[in-house]
């Protein structure tokens, strides 16, 4: 089957572009013809997919993108703005169209590009799905500017995917039974093959000076919402070197908070090469998700499971499904950076209780979680609505 991928942003450095990637990565091996329009110079799987880059000066994010440093958010866009980025993206779509004649377009976010779809739909009677991660129903939501034409694109879609069911249940609140019967929920994974079940971390120890020593761990964007402060904030009564892996608009908050309190024990790794961020998933004896908003699912979270590594979320959005405290994880109120400081601690100071927690997120992760399952749930539904693409106008 030809299935069109749309997708707003660039295909590495955010975690729908993880998700997108890999889900093709499967697609293609279950026999599909993928293409794949995005603002992306980078060639991925070439050979084996086409893509459609859309140029333009103007890519705007929900909240942070590291490779959009500087790009505005949805809402600070004024109306023209709106409309030279819808109209960038239908540009390359129609090309896409002609030249790649999909059975399906999937749109990989809630947003100007479900408009796309939308309007294909209409003109060509082409069948779309949406797929729909927590940023872009939360920007939509704070910004009604967007609601009306996205309101349309999923009433119109023929599937609408959650990546978890916190998305869902935001869905169901926000727009009615009108839409439940159309979704599915289908979460994203993890490569289990970069993940084996055990791994050597001699030299995360030797680059690092680790040896003999406890680690706690963060990766993800610096941004408000993903709740790093509270982390550095808990740091001095933390027993353990804190690393952070990432980047983004929180960092100079975090090293003057760092300067602020003389924090010794925090260390800012910015964003590493897959290879070594997974050695540091191993090397951690626990990793910590301190998130406030309502996320979606969060691929690190999962990542540091496959690993064995004990997670400490706050109960908030779809890592919920993820976690039952005490067996897999520990949970923490939101911005309470005691609550984090002795969670972690409860961890660093019980070995049998982390290897058993780590044992117990990983089976969880291999049950429910990897890319396989991901695209065979997809490529299902994929046959079901499928037909010979086109609607009956």
């Amino acid at each position: 089957m030809k299935i069109l991928f749309i997708n707003d942003f660039p295909l590495w450095g955010s975690g729908s572009g993880t998700y997108l990637r890999n889900l093709i990565k499967e697609l293609v091996k279950l026999n599909h013809t993928i293409g794949v329009i995005a603002p992306e110079d980078r060639r991925f799987l070439e050979n084996k997919i086409k893509q459609y880059k859309v140029e333009s000066s103007l890519i705007p994010v929900f909240i942070g993108h590291p490779e959009l440093k500087g790009a505005k958010r949805y809402s600070e866009l004024s109306a023209r703005e709106i409309t030279e980025t819808y109209k960038t993206f239908l540009d390359t779509t129609l090309d896409a169209i002609s030249n790649f004649q999909p059975d399906i377009i999937h749109v990989n976010h809630l947003s100007l590009i479900s408009w796309v779809a939308r309007y294909i739909n209409g003109i060509e009677g082409t069948k779309y799905i949406i797929t729909i991660h927590g940023s872009c129903l939360s920007n939509l939501l704070e910004n009604k500017r967007y609601l009306p034409l996205s309101e349309d694109s999923l009433k119109n879609a023929k599937k609408i995917i959650a990546v978890s069911d916190n998305v869902r249940t935001r869905l169901h609140e926000n727009f009615g039974k009108e839409i439940d019967k159309n979704i599915s929920t289908i979460p994203g994974g993890v490569d289990m093959k970069s993940f084996p079940l055990k791994k050597n971390t001699s030299s995360i120890d030797k680059k690092y000076n680790l040896k003999g020593k406890k680690v706690v761990l963060f990766s993800g964007r610096l941004s408000s919402e993903k709740g790093i402060k509270y982390l550095v904030s808990a740091a001095n009564n933390i027993k353990a070197e804190i690393f952070i892996a990432g980047d983004g608009p929180e960092k100079q908050l975090i090293l003057d908070t760092i300067a602020k309190q003389k924090i010794t024990n925090i260390h800012l790794l910015g964003y590493l090469m897959p290879e070594e961020l997974i050695d540091f998933y191993y090397r951690a004896d626990v990793f910590v998700a301190p998130s406030i908003v309502e996320e979606a699912m969060g691929l690190s979270v999962l990542e540091a499971m496959a690993a064995q590594t004990p997670v400490i979320i706050t109960r908030r959005g779809g890592l919920l499904s993820l976690i039952k405290n005490n067996n897999n994880g520990l949970f923490v109120p939101p911005k309470n950076s005691s609550k984090i400081a002795e969670a972690c601690n409860k961890l660093l100071n019980n070995d049998s209780l982390r290897e058993n927690m780590g044992k117990a997120a990983r089976e969880m992760v291999e049950k429910n979680y990897t890319w396989e399952k991901t695209a065979k749930a997809h490529d299902s539904l994929y046959k079901r609505i499928s037909g010979n693409g086109k609607n009956n106008l």
